[in-house]
């Protein structure tokens, strides 16, 4: 079975050397690799929060489309759309709205730094704070529960975004009695690579310090080269590579020997200027067959919009269909088949007996529920650290004798799995509840 591998990209700002080295060529590097199946996607909408000018979303929905597809990315092995050109995201943002506490987003960081940079101001907290900004968490889940991601790779500062996503598929889930959205992994890269700029900082534009990736051509790639700081040691002096900036770059660009020998190089005294002129030629020879690629690209956008429509008529295959399904879950349906509905027999609705249903508790710990088809809660789970040991000990529940798991004790009866009590009666069941609970459980295992 296919692993769906879910990557946004933020359309903002044009892709400098360090973006790509960090993210962009291990993501391409990673959607070839077999039993994956890739969706890639332009954030749009979310560059919307930060940026009003036009203009420049669209040169950067255009520039980033253009540089990804460059640099190698297989647009018809992968799923690769526009945020925006999927209907149903904005409108799942809306129903996930509708199951998000809002003490969920008040804890989110980007919305608490601008209230903490409010405060530091001394004006309103929420001074400036669109509703964008706050809800931004809300839209990043309807991009991946849409589609059902097994697994998004992410920086450390989206993990708690990703925890969110998984929060509110799980409130959705159990409101309406079905595993509708599959709960997403987040993917820490530990070796991604963190390039140094001109001045020795980490690239980054805000710093100012970046080295073009493609804007500019081959002078403004040299330029940059020429400006990377280096250390006072003359030409004949040993150099230490280990600390240099034109050598972890160089590095993060080459094979094993190419890095031993360009060190030994240094060590042996070559001069900066040489060592620089030495760096852009091997940069120059990756990017240049690249570059071309992107301002033939760039010149004819139609041919960028096609794949992007294309890309995004495979998405909705997907989108279309899964909308209506929730549709139907939230009560937004046809009218002429509500009304058929009413006036038939009563059909036991699918999802609606006996059931398990998971969720996340103040605390962050992982808990189960059973409860009967009419809803009473049974039994509570102890509370796990780990969702795939709480999702395996329900599976358990489920399959093994009923009389033998569940068991009265002091307090009422609990549930014992292997000589351990995972889950016990709710406070203030009745007497007749473990019968209640141990007939659920029967009714479980015979479906």
């Amino acid at each position: 079975m296919n692993t769906r591998v879910l990557t946004g990209i933020t359309t903002s700002g044009t892709p400098h050397l360090g973006n790509y080295a960090g993210a962009i060529r291990p993501a391409v590097q990673a959607s070839t690799q077999p039993g994956v199946d890739a969706f890639f996607f332009m954030a749009d909408y979310h560059a919307l929060i930060k940026c009003d000018d036009p203009v420049r979303v669209a040169r950067s929905r255009l520039e980033i489309a253009a540089t990804w597809l460059a640099v190698g990315l297989d647009h018809e092995r992968v799923t690769f759309y526009r945020q925006s050109d999927i209907p149903e995201i904005p409108e799942l943002t809306w129903m996930l709205n509708c199951v998000t506490a809002k003490g969920l987003m008040n804890r989110a960081h980007a919305y608490k730094a601008a209230v903490d940079q409010n405060e530091a101001k001394g004006v309103e907290p929420d001074d400036g704070v669109t509703m964008g900004l706050f809800s931004y968490p809300v839209l990043m889940a309807a991009d991946i529960v849409m589609f059902n991601a097994n697994k998004v790779p992410v920086g450390r500062d989206q993990i708690q975004h990703l925890e969110m996503a998984r929060d509110i598929a799980q409130r959705f889930n159990h409101l309406y009695g079905r595993e509708y959205f599959t709960l997403p992994e987040v993917v820490i890269e530990e070796e991604v690579a963190t390039l140094p700029g001109l001045d020795g900082r980490k690239m980054s534009k805000s710093y100012n310090n970046t080295i073009p990736l493609f804007e500019g051509g081959a002078s403004a790639l040299r330029a940059s080269v020429m400006r990377i700081v280096t250390d006072s040691r003359q030409p004949g002096e040993p150099k230490d590579a280990e600390n240099s900036h034109l050598y972890t770059i160089y590095r993060a660009f080459a094979t094993p020997q190419q890095s031993a020998a360009f060190r030994k190089q240094l060590e042996e005294g070559m001069g900066w200027g040489d060592a620089k002129q030495a760096l852009y030629d091997h940069l120059e020879n990756l990017l240049a067959p690249m570059r071309e690629k992107y301002f033939d690209l760039m010149a004819n956008p139609g041919r960028i919009e096609d794949i992007l429509q294309a890309g995004a008529a495979k998405a909705r295959k997907l989108s279309t269909p899964f909308m209506q399904e929730l549709r139907q879950a939230v009560g937004l349906r046809n009218l002429q088949v509500a009304s058929a509905a009413q006036g038939a027999p009563a059909k036991k609705e699918k999802g609606k007996g006996a059931r398990f249903v998971s969720f996340r508790d103040e605390d962050g710990g992982f808990r189960f529920r059973l409860l009967a088809a009419d809803g009473e809660e049974l039994l509570l789970s102890q509370r796990f650290a780990d969702p795939k040991e709480a999702g395996a000990l329900m599976r358990r529940l489920q399959s093994e004798p009923a009389d033998a798991v569940l068991q009265a004790d002091g307090q009422g009866y609990a549930a014992v799995i292997d000589g351990v009590a995972v889950a016990a009666a709710p406070a203030g069941a009745q007497a007749e509840a473990l019968e209640r609970a141990r007939a659920a459980l029967a009714s479980m295992a015979q479906e």
